[in-house]
């Protein structure tokens, strides 16, 4: 190679190395318009459902009800204009955007999001008088969550145990039966169907004769949460299994090699992004299944779980004790759902493209 061709190609790479910033993506007239419509229709139907809702309560004043149409269609709109506007100042300060300032935007804007939520919250049960038993204010929300947590939290762990003990069975059972029908044509013909029967048969309608046929009410939890996070991972499993290359199975019958050693080194490594993003799935929906179990079978007392400490609240029209096991039982699927993706990035950060961070 000449010394002016090693110069181009250094010069070239250097350049390839310094790769500006990507500007950001513009919205046009016609998204901005659309948007501004959807929230516009959005605004109208809060403002019209919870007039009503403030007009039918047992003893308000009617000036209650004006109040919360003055706030959903006169604060709230100028909020969201303002916002809009101060999102598009920002921006234009920020072009073009660099990667730092995208990881910022990534932490920043949800919180952002989440704090003018919560704020609009409170103002709204303050300036518009609601009772605390038809919409509690965030604050009532974080009184009864000190004063009943002990008692959510024991309830919470109750349902973890159901949620992951499903999971782990979940996991065992899908991935064996995975690889045992990517193996055989005829068991998945056989089993397969089976297997989408019981996904889409309603837990809650099966759940009676759950009960009827286990001997405690912690096998029938069981039972439920798993069929519901078994599918996932089933699923996803043969699909990456049958997913590989053909010309790499190909190569491997080549050199030889047993069923075991394509299974072991092609087959199980192709496969596991497939697993993790069932993985995924299954954790919320074991909760969910969990929880759901939980109300179908009707547990109560001193060991049932978040469905019952969520019933025994509606009935004693206990909302913000309500609030609070609602929002303790959706920051534990938030949990559960960045467990599970960060030990997906940990097994595909350094190999697979869906993890591994790219250069431009």
């Amino acid at each position: 190679m000449s010394v002016e061709a090693k110069e181009t190609l250094i010069d070239s790479s250097s350049r390839d190395e310094e790769l500006p910033p990507r500007p950001a993506a513009r919205l046009s007239l016609v998204q901005w318009a659309v948007i501004a419509v959807l929230v516009a229709s959005g605004v109208d139907f809060l403002a019209r459902h919870f007039t009503e809702l403030s007009a039918g309560v047992q003893g308000a004043l009617p000036e209650d009800a004006d109040r919360s149409g003055i706030f959903f269609r006169l604060i709230l709109p100028a909020e969201i204009i303002l916002l809009m506007l101060g999102t598009l100042g920002l921006r234009r300060r920020l072009e073009p955007i660099t990667p730092r300032a995208d990881r910022l935007m990534r932490i920043a804007i949800p919180l952002t999001m989440l704090a003018l939520l919560v704020l609009n919250w409170q103002a709204y049960c303050d300036f518009a008088r609601v009772p605390h038993y038809i919409l509690p204010s965030p604050a009532r929300v974080v009184e009864a969550f000190q004063t009943d947590w002990e008692m959510l939290l024991k309830a919470l762990r109750i349902t973890l145990g159901t949620t992951f003990t499903a999971l782990a069975i979940a996991l065992a059972t899908g991935v064996a039966l995975a690889i045992f029908m990517a193996q055989s044509r005829w068991v998945e013909l056989a089993l397969f169907p089976y297997a989408v029967i019981l996904q889409v048969t309603p837990i809650v309608a099966i759940a009676p004769l759950i009960l009827i046929y286990t001997s405690t009410t912690e096998q029938a939890l069981l039972i439920c949460a798993w069929l519901v996070a078994f599918f996932p991972i089933l699923s996803n499993t043969a699909q990456g299994l049958h997913s590989t290359d053909h010309n790499l199975l190909n190569l491997f019958e080549l050199y030889g090699a047993s069923r075991w050693q394509t299974l072991i080194r092609l087959r199980l490594p192709n496969a596991l992004p497939f697993f993790l993003a069932g993985l995924r799935i299954a954790g919320g929906l074991a909760l969910i299944a969990a929880v759901v179990a939980e109300f179908a079978a009707g547990t109560a007392g001193e060991n049932a779980g978040l469905a019952f400490r969520l019933i025994e609240a509606q009935h004693r029209l206990n909302i913000p004790r309500l609030f609070a096991a609602l929002v303790l039982l959706s920051l534990t699927g938030v949990a559960i759902f960045l467990l599970t993706s960060w030990f997906s990035h940990l097994l595909l950060r350094r190999w697979h493209e869906s993890a591994v961070r790219r250069e431009n």
